[in-house]
């Protein structure tokens, strides 16, 4: 196969894109080989670079109905800073790969921090502003970037993709492209095409074959066991019942709530919550057997919830928010009912978002996260290649210690 036979084009919309053809890239639920027969990850050359590209499970994230809620309700569109410009990759007129990419005016929703690039740009006389940022928006969770089809030579498309990035950042007269939150292996191939390597951190659960919360709660030390156990005796010591909401049991009622407690929560968080209230009806509308609502009630009516997506092995937390504050509720909600939901449905990991290391103590330990950079001006390039190996050596060593200092038994003394 050579490499002319493919076309790059960029889509302004998602809607440009047929549903079916976008998650046949995807891998969506709805793809038997999305969920079982899964490729296994390449393991590294002698040189150390990623060959293939994997095939990963499924992930609700990249799902075209999670970009048409957040591109539909005006979350993710020009006017707050994402102008879409996706890039679908074509093989004799049939779609291959698709990347989900934005134009963007500003830093704002990604989670993987630029900003001090962009004033040592500005300070230096450059305009840092376009940016194209390859991600899904608001949304500091793991997964592809490179959405390829089955039955294709997925290094080829992968290559021809990020060659596609770079062409991309030139037509629109972007300052970088930067793909964040990517896979492993997606960052090292981006690599082999001049982008920047960077590494940072989040706390991931692990599902170590336990079969109840209480196998999880065997596997800790004893200090940390039973702190666990007082914190979800005292979450609901207010008469307070935990409920889990999927499918058709959410309702726009629970909708309303969610929202008032996503709104009240991210005001004082951010200053501005990014998603509009029609994103949630859109994602109840065409995606609501993928979402985990943990909601919290008291006295009759709602106080608090997280929101939770359900991927084929990793069930993703999100937004939470509260309108009334309880000691412990917010880890009894985000990260107890997670771990929970995740054991009953066999789930292997639970992804708690971004920073906070006050979740280790609960179970969740560092996972490293990748992304991958594309500079354009060389002089911004060296410089921004230079502080990001130094990054890259602090995040590791970061990672040592925390890992050594979590809260899971050691020795048999540690039950003492």
């Amino acid at each position: 196969m050579a490499s002319s036979e493919i076309t790059l084009e960029a889509v302004p919309e998602i809607s440009g894109v047929p549903a079916a053809e976008w998650d046949a890239c995807a891998n969506p639920k709805g793809d038997p080989d999305s969920l079982e027969n899964l490729d296994t990850l390449a393991s590294p050359d002698v040189a150390g670079s990623c060959r293939t590209i994997s095939k990963p499970g499924y992930n609700p994230f990249v799902s075209h109905a999670f970009f048409a809620a957040a591109e539909a309700s005006n979350s993710a569109c020009p006017r707050t800073g994402w102008g879409p410009r996706h890039l679908i990759a074509k093989l004799d007129g049939q779609i291959v790969g698709v990347v989900p990419c934005y134009l963007k005016s500003h830093s704002q929703g990604e989670y993987v921090f630029d900003r001090g690039w962009a004033e040592a740009y500005h300070r230096a006389g450059g305009s840092y502003y376009p940016k194209l940022q390859v991600s899904v928006p608001f949304t500091p969770a793991t997964g592809p970037r490179l959405l390829i089809r089955d039955g294709v030579d997925r290094e080829l498309i992968g290559a021809a993709l990020a060659r596609g990035l770079r062409a991309l950042c030139n037509a629109t007269e972007a300052s970088s492209v930067h793909v964040t939150f990517a896979r492993e292996e997606e960052a090292k191939l981006l690599g082999e095409h001049g982008f920047l390597q960077r590494t940072d951190q989040q706390f991931h659960w692990h599902n170590d074959g336990y079969k109840t919360f209480d196998d999880f709660l065997g596997s800790l030390n004893s200090r940390h066991r039973k702190a666990i156990k007082r914190e979800r005796r005292e979450a609901v010591a207010a008469g307070i019942t935990i409920h889990h909401l999927t499918g058709p049991d959410i309702t726009e009622d629970a909708w309303d709530a969610f929202f008032e407690f996503y709104m009240e929560t991210g005001s004082r968080k951010w200053g501005r919550p990014y998603l509009t209230r029609k994103f949630f009806s859109l994602i109840g509308e065409s995606m609501s057997r993928d979402v985990l609502l943990v909601m919290a009630k008291r006295n009759g009516r709602w106080i608090a919830g997280a929101i939770n997506f359900i991927g084929s092995d990793t069930l993703f937390g999100r937004n939470w928010g509260a309108i009334e504050h309880h000691p412990f509720l917010h880890f009894e909600v985000c990260y107890y009912q997670a771990i929970d939901f995740a054991i009953q449905r066999g789930l292997q990991v639970v992804e708690a978002g971004a920073q906070g290391e006050h979740k280790l103590a609960r179970g969740y330990l560092p996972q490293t996260t990748y992304s991958a950079h594309f500079i354009a001006d060389p002089s911004l390039r060296r410089a921004i290649a230079d502080y990001l190996k130094r990054e890259r050596a602090y995040v590791e060593e970061v990672g040592r210690e925390l890992t050594e200092a979590g809260p899971f038994r050691k020795t048999a003394d540690d039950d003492a």
